[in-house]
């Protein structure tokens, strides 16, 4: 098995031409030539992983987070991602980097946190444009409605562990059934959820201005009817929310190098969530809108 087979495996599952254009996918350091026998999967290139990667004997190293998202002219080792290329490089790992090709392929990052959540019938968000069986984030519903509550619950029992946890925006006891879905940062598309007609929307990064101005203005619309003031929120942490991804690919890949012969696929233990403690506050919760 060499990188180039590999490579061509996930080129296949999330082509890079599906990738938005601000993006960078694709292999960032290894020799097409050279042998793979074990591959590592993890959301984010830094140090830790790697480490991980040589303690394991890894041959690659696939991410979800590119190294090297904004161009550069230089990777020499004065620079901590510079150090990490050549260490690679020096270690004999190679790096490839899944990113947004793998948040809308099918069986990708938006599918691995819908299957987690137990998401039927579901879509994309937003389909692609040459393909509507991809696209940005899925929509779709639970096998049986549940409070906003025991559902935030769920997503915090189900996903990893963080310092940040889950924050919810909403009536704790308000009925939701149809979710949407985004891994990782999500609030560009609050109109896409809205339109969609999400009960809740699980995703990451929200941000104060964007979050309050969606719950005001449900608030606002549902005023004088008896709907509910929904799309509510379920804010988990960016790594939290991708990581389910990790171990549908590791499988998918061994499984269509089966052919080929053997390769061992395993999802990095370390967490590279940045945030590592939280004070909590003396406080009561507030009455949500």
């Amino acid at each position: 098995m060499t990188l180039a087979d590999v490579v061509a495996t996930l080129d296949d599952l999330y082509p890079p031409r599906t990738a938005e254009g601000w993006d960078a996918v694709g292999t960032v350091a290894g020799d097409p030539a050279q042998p793979v026998r074990r591959v590592l999967f993890a959301v984010d290139p830094v140090e830790t992983v790697l480490d991980e990667a040589v303690e394991w004997g890894a041959d690659l190293v696939v991410t979800h987070h590119p190294l090297l998202l904004k161009p550069v002219h230089s990777v020499a080792a004065t620079t901590f991602k510079g150090a990490l290329v050549h260490r690679a490089v020096r270690e004999g790992v190679a790096l490839h980097v899944a990113h947004t090709n793998a948040d809308s392929a099918p069986g990708g990052v938006a599918d691995a946190l819908a299957d987690l959540l137990g998401l039927v019938d579901r879509r994309p968000l937003v389909p692609h444009d040459a393909d509507p069986a991809r696209g940005i984030g899925r929509v779709g519903r639970l096998v049986s409605p549940t409070t906003l509550r025991a559902f935030a619950e769920a997503v915090a029992a189900t996903l990893p562990a963080t310092v940040q946890g889950v924050r919810v925006a909403g009536d704790p006891d308000a009925t939701v059934e149809t979710v949407a879905v985004v891994g990782g940062s999500g609030d560009s598309l609050f109109d896409d959820v809205r339109e969609a007609g999400a009960d809740v929307y699980v995703t990451s990064d929200l941000r104060h201005h964007p979050a309050s101005e969606l719950r005001e203005r449900a608030a606002f619309e549902a005023r004088g009817s008896d709907g509910p003031a929904r799309p509510y929120l379920v804010d988990t942490a960016h790594f939290a929310s991708e990581w389910p991804w990790l171990a549908v690919a590791a499988r998918d890949v061994v499984t269509r190098l089966a052919p080929l012969g053997t390769v061992e696929a395993r999802v990095s233990t370390r967490s590279t969530d940045p945030w590592t403690f939280r004070v909590e506050h003396n406080c009561i919760e507030r009455t949500p809108l």
